[in-house]
């Protein structure tokens, strides 16, 4: 038996990780009433543990969690380190070699997922968001070919019924309900992956300042990815070639992964004195598959995919985490937007559309050529500029793109540029000092003008000030 919720909303987000909990507050944040519901309950085990400066630096301080983020104690990365390619020897980027993320941003941080998604989830419920676990959502409404709320089993077993305006999807490559959005899901005939992964206790560090860098490895039967959680822990996931690895998962894992170690020189060093987390959330050596694949469509009028619901590329670059949450920021531009009137509804969501796909396709076109190991770093530098189409150098534009701010956006890339008016007497007093954000798009921002956002395509729409909305695109001297 199905029984209405008392209240209706503005919108039911489905998933509390980061993209869930990220659009639920952009929402909130605008006086609109949100429900989230998820169907775990926190803190739960996540992969995807290593950040970019820009979500860092640009969602996370929108959010207001900044100050939570640095007191948590997690291990702070200054950049990455490869032994990719053609050379024998690692090599390592910093963020810093980026303007774009210089001085006080030019960190990101490495998370456990348990702690990092339970800090954005409780910020969402300081927000305003009505959340609530050990929800699972088994089915959208929809009415006049329009999605219009959600059916969804609670924490007693009780099966409800909830109206809104717009439902977000955001639970994740499990969806149950992505396919409501129509078109097919095509996976990658390039990225057929396969993941095996564990946690280690007592691994070897890099000296400073590279220590919590992530470490990238590749072998012959693909690569690994090696990120240091804290002074003790590691999370440890060979990445193989489909082909590869079908055979050698269905045996007895532990084995297996140390099997695979033994053949990466640079990661058995780096555990030659490390023994494997055997209990608790960390205890389990685990399986993730079906890496990269593409929704045909984002939305429908009333429902729109976020995050992993929408798409998903590879871990190489740490990209899911960032594509999570920048999607999460597009749509809730559009949601506010239509929500607010004035735009039209079709040309709030296609904007987010047309954003989210360039973001993934950056991403994609550039792990098609990094994947190349017949290169040496130049190349994949080279590659970097010709994806991102930038006028930055080759090495800028390579850590721009790892970094998660080759798309430019202001909210993501400079730390100041959506604030309140209260500080921006006090900001602008500041502007000869700040030579890390001394760009003129940083100054029009600093005053309340225009971002500096362009058009994707012509009529497109542009981010307003405030970073929450969409505008309306006005040329310079119209």
């Amino acid at each position: 038996m199905s029984h209405a919720l008392e209240q209706e909303y503005d919108v039911v987000v489905v998933g509390g990780g980061p993209g869930g909990s990220t659009v639920a507050s952009f929402v909130a944040m605008q006086g609109h009433r949100v429900l989230l519901l998820e169907k775990e309950e926190f803190p739960r085990h996540q992969i995807g543990e290593s950040l970019l400066p820009s979500t860092v630096h640009g969602i996370c301080r929108l959010l207001g969690v900044t100050d939570e983020l640095a007191e948590a104690g997690f291990q702070k990365k200054n950049g990455g380190t490869f032994r990719w390619g053609v050379n024998p020897e690692p090599w390592t980027f910093d963020f810093a070699v980026s303007e774009k993320f210089s001085g006080p941003t030019s960190f990101a941080y490495q998370v456990e997922r348990m702690k990092f998604d339970q800090l954005l989830l409780e910020n969402s419920r300081r927000k305003g968001v009505d959340v609530r676990e050990r929800c699972s959502v088994v089915d959208v409404l929809e009415e006049g070919g329009r999605v219009c709320g959600v059916r969804f089993d609670d924490a007693e077993g009780v099966r409800r019924e909830v109206r809104a305006t717009y439902v977000v999807d955001a639970s994740g490559n499990k969806s149950r309900i992505q396919s409501k959005v129509g078109g097919e899901r095509t996976y990658s005939d390039f990225f057929r992956n396969i993941a095996l992964f564990g946690y280690y206790e007592g691994g070897k560090r890099m000296p400073a300042p590279k220590t919590g860098n992530i470490i990238c490895a590749s072998f012959s039967l693909g690569w690994f990815w090696y990120i240091p959680l804290s002074d003790e822990l590691t999370s440890v996931g060979a990445v193989l070639r489909r082909e590869a690895a079908v055979d050698l998962i269905q045996g007895d894992r532990e084995k297996v992964l140390d099997q695979l170690i033994a053949e990466c020189p640079l990661i058995a060093d780096y555990l030659s004195e490390a023994r494997r987390v055997t209990d608790g959330p960390y205890g389990e050596i685990r399986v993730r598959k079906d890496y990269s694949y593409i929704q045909e469509k984002f939305w429908r009028p009333g429902l729109v995919l976020i995050g992993d619901a929408a798409c998903f590329i590879d871990p190489l670059f740490s990209s899911g985490v960032h594509l999570a949450t920048y999607s999460a920021l597009l749509a809730a531009r559009s949601i506010n937007t239509a929500l607010r009137g004035g735009i039209a509804e079709d040309d709030c969501f296609r904007e987010y559309e047309d954003r989210y796909r360039r973001e993934y396709y950056l991403f994609h076109d550039f792990l098609v050529q990094f994947y190349d190991v017949d290169k040496d770093e130049r190349a994949y530098f080279d590659e970097a500029k010709k994806v991102t189409r930038g006028s930055a150098s080759e090495a800028e534009s390579f850590v721009e793109l790892v970094g998660g701010g080759a798309s430019d956006e202001a909210a993501l890339v400079r730390p100041g540029a959506i604030i309140s008016d209260e500080r921006k007497a006090g900001l602008l007093g500041q502007l000869p000092k700040m030579h890390w954000e001394g760009s003129r798009i940083q100054a029009q921002a600093l005053l309340g003008e225009s971002s500096g956002d362009q058009p994707l395509r012509e009529g497109g729409l542009v981010e307003s000030t405030d970073g929450m909305h969409w505008a309306v695109f006005e040329p310079a001297g119209a």
